[in-house]
């Protein structure tokens, strides 16, 4: 009973997300009519790693500090911008907040990007802002988006034909709103084969690629048989156009092809020198980080890293706020030094874009942004008794932190800049959703206006094509 659990799980885990796509999109007869005409662009990058920190990461509390003002009962909230002190970084008047002092170590080889403002979605939920965040669309939409990786995936392809090109790292469906996460990690109407290969937990990863235990190779080949049938002939078949069809064989292929590889050894954590892996050893994210890693230098094209969203936990502060975060950097600010440093020392990185973002960012007393306020999901007491009201609660998306290192970037920059009283919103050089994407594709040498034909209408990698890259944040 056992063996035939683990085999249900190993089909799932390299195929649901693909199934579901298949009725899940609008028909594409008229898909995959290339019209894009642009002139080649010189590429500074051939591989991104995304650190996603999903739930809403504070920015004054994380790479935009602002004035300290330490817990003491009685305290008034709106007195309150950063709940941890201030740390130097290798840059020269430039802070973090406590607690990310290894970050601020790299940052020398890397910029700080202080001045990115998340949409206008109405009420604010993280699966919306998540969604319009991967995929730079706004929900909801009447043709399946694809996730950045998916574009990314599709334009430049595998470095590794055995490596999957988009990797996505740490985040389960199971917990709340999973159905909603699922919406964007998908290629939607590009195909399965250019969807995410998902390792809900990196110290399992070989797991999810490799045949249960009990299963010969003839018999996985047999049945790697049967579900191709499957698909052109039963259930699947129902859905979907035969380009989907098809795209969803060449899935399973790719990943039939990697069980039989050397390379799945990227996945097996347990091959780390011991010194590397117990610095990355912070939990399932810090792991995460590892593998990263060690599939960017088995050719891996797009890797996403998340400390994993789950409502009410993790950056998702609606109370506990301080100390709550407390916690989160000794997650991540090892871990993500050492994923620079590695790349760096190894010369990877130079051509390694690599990105840490979040969706929103938080304040104590601004829901939604001060010229646009909505209703608030948080009951945050004028002053301050207790010290779970001591935090970050609110979502804030008039000022948000990123980080960009690598892949052509500039070394030891900062751009934009937020105020430093309430509310810190930006001030200087805003940088929107549709900038950000454009950054990322110019960087891998794809161009602005590149669509494809949905039913006959343009469909481009950022709204109606007029997303520009930042040009300032290039060396």
């Amino acid at each position: 009973m056992g063996n035939t659990t683990d085999r249900r799980k190993f089909l799932k885990t390299t195929s649901a997300a693909a199934i579901a796509a298949l009725g899940a999109g609008v028909p594409m007869s008229s898909l995959l009519l290339n019209s894009c005409n642009s002139n080649k662009i010189s590429s500074t990058a051939d591989t991104v790693i995304l650190l996603w920190m999903g739930g809403g990461m504070a920015h004054t509390e994380t790479f935009d500090p602002k004035r300290y003002t330490p817990f003491t009962k009685g305290m008034q909230s709106n007195e309150v911008l950063s709940t941890f002190k201030s740390v130097p970084t290798a840059l020269d008047g430039i802070y973090f907040s406590e607690g990310l002092e290894s970050i601020g170590k790299v940052l020398d080889k890397g910029t700080a990007i202080r001045s990115y403002v998340a949409a206008d979605l109405g009420h604010i939920l993280h699966s919306r802002h998540q969604y319009h965040w991967h995929t730079c669309y706004k929900p909801p939409l009447s043709v399946l988006a694809p996730h950045i990786g998916s574009w990314i995936s599709k334009e430049l392809g595998p470095k590794n034909p055995v490596i999957p090109a988009f990797v996505d790292i740490g985040q389960r469906f199971t917990v709340g709103e999973g159905e909603e996460l699922k919406a964007f990690h998908t290629a939607g109407f590009l195909g399965n084969e250019f969807g995410p290969f998902l390792i809900p937990d990196p110290s399992s990863g070989l797991e999810s690629v490799r045949p249960p235990v009990g299963m010969n190779s003839s018999r996985f080949e047999k049945r790697n048989q049967l579900y191709n049938d499957l698909i052109s002939q039963g259930a699947a078949g129902e859905f979907g156009s035969d380009y989907q069809k098809e795209s969803l064989k060449r899935s399973m292929e790719q990943a039939y092809m990697l069980l039989n590889s050397p390379e799945a050894a990227a996945f097996d954590l347990s091959k780390e020198p011991k010194a590397s892996y117990d610095i990355y050893n912070t939990g399932k994210f810090g792991l995460g980080c590892l593998m990263a890693k060690r599939l960017t230098e088995q050719g891996a094209r797009f890797i996403s890293v998340t400390t994993e969203y789950e409502p009410f936990k993790q950056w998702d502060t609606h109370e506990n706020g301080h100390t709550t975060l407390a916690e989160m950097k000794k997650v991540i600010d090892a871990p993500i030094a050492q994923l620079i440093k590695d790349l760096d020392e190894s010369g990877r990185l130079d051509r390694t874009l690599i990105i840490l973002a979040s969706e929103f960012s938080r304040d104590m007393m601004v829901e939604g942004r001060p010229d646009l306020k909505v209703t608030e999901q948080v009951d945050q007491p004028e002053v301050i008794d207790d010290i779970k009201n001591y935090g970050m609660h609110r979502h804030f998306t008039d000022g948000c932190s990123m980080l960009m290192f690598g892949g052509g970037i500039k070394r030891g920059n900062v751009f934009g800049k937020t105020a430093d009283e309430r509310p810190c919103k930006t001030i200087e050089n805003p940088i929107v959703i549709d900038q950000v994407h454009q950054t990322i594709y110019h960087a891998l040498g794809i161009p602005p206006d590149k669509h494809y034909l949905v039913e006959e209408r343009p469909f481009y990698s950022t709204p109606d094509g007029l997303g520009k890259p930042v040009m300032e944040l290039f060396a």
